[in-house]
């Protein structure tokens, strides 16, 4: 019997494309069978374009025209992931908003991480608001994306301990470091199968996931 195909990813970056190259060395470790088709950005100066092609990844610049004029960007963006025949739609520290049309057109082909555990803290300066608000736990969660800003079904969250003397980067640190395990295990999934999109729901080994898994990390 053969061996399927790897999954094909397309990744959208905005800045140092951690979590990118997290996935990327995943996929070419073999511990997902999916493999990085193509990695773009908005941005021509983003660190992680250079760091994608240190990888020798094909890495792409595609200038974002406004948000008034998102619609060209996307035009171009879908047609080089078309090109790159990309199955599924990964972002990875994409500070763009993608328009519904966008969405609505990749429906279920498309996942965030997003540095909280939503729906607490969407948008930005999450572990800031973490801080403020004096929790005892903060994360991250994988999630599909719909048209509402972080807010599509959840996936697969991260808790990390809130420490006494955290301050912004140092929280920050400790939930990039989950991050990076638990992005590239949903892609996992979503390449062997076991993590589907029907109806408008995630369905994981064949069941509905009604609330998101949760994997609790030490400090």
């Amino acid at each position: 019997m053969s061996t399927p195909a790897p999954l094909r990813l397309g990744i959208l970056i905005s800045g140092r494309g951690s979590n990118m190259a997290a996935i990327a060395h995943a996929c070419r470790e073999r511990r997902i069978a999916a493999e990085v088709a193509v990695v773009l950005s908005e941005r021509p100066g983003a660190q992680g374009l250079a760091i994608a092609r240190d990888l020798d990844l094909d890495a792409r610049a595609i200038a974002w025209p406004g948000a008034a004029r998102r619609v060209e960007f996307e035009r171009a963006a879908a047609a080089v992931l078309g090109e790159k025949g990309a199955q599924l739609i990964v972002l990875a520290g994409f500070m763009r908003i993608l328009s519904g049309s966008f969405v609505a057109a990749h429906q279920g082909a498309i996942l965030n991480i997003h540095p909280s555990l939503l729906p607490k803290y969407p948008g930005l300066h999450t572990h800031r608001r973490a801080l403020d608000a004096r929790d005892r736990e903060h994360g991250a969660t994988v999630h599909f994306v719909t048209a509402e800003l972080d807010g599509g079904p959840r996936i697969l969250q991260a808790k990390v301990p809130v420490l006494q003397d955290d301050t912004e980067q140092s929280l920050c640190a400790r939930v990039q470091s989950a991050e990076h395990i638990i992005y590239p295990r949903v892609i996992g999934w979503r390449a062997d199968g076991r993590l589907l999109w029907r109806a408008g729901s995630p369905w994981l080994d064949g069941r509905p996931l009604l609330q998101p898994l949760v994997e609790t990390f030490d400090a």
